[in-house]
């Protein structure tokens, strides 16, 4: 991927995580972009509430990691940090 390519990608997925925002912070939690690898993993870090609930790992793989797998075909994967 070039770094075109990736910036292009990243401001995708920028722009999905302001989407997703909005459901995370009714329960006192959000969600930062960190960075993306050049193999389409995405790493963001949880934040208040989502960063020290039990129910984190559901909620990035369910729900975060979901939906951007289906709004960008280039994320392969989100993993925290």
């Amino acid at each position: 991927m070039t770094d075109e390519e990736k910036t292009t990608i990243e401001k995708k997925v920028i722009n999905a995580l302001q989407q997703i925002r909005p459901y995370l912070q009714q329960d006192g939690g959000d969600v930062e972009y960190v960075d993306m690898t050049n193999e389409g993993v995405v790493m963001v870090r949880l934040q208040g509430h989502c960063g020290s609930c039990p129910h984190a790992l559901s909620t990035l793989k369910n729900g975060i990691e979901r939906s951007l797998m289906k709004a960008i075909p280039e994320v392969k994967c989100v993993e925290r940090v």
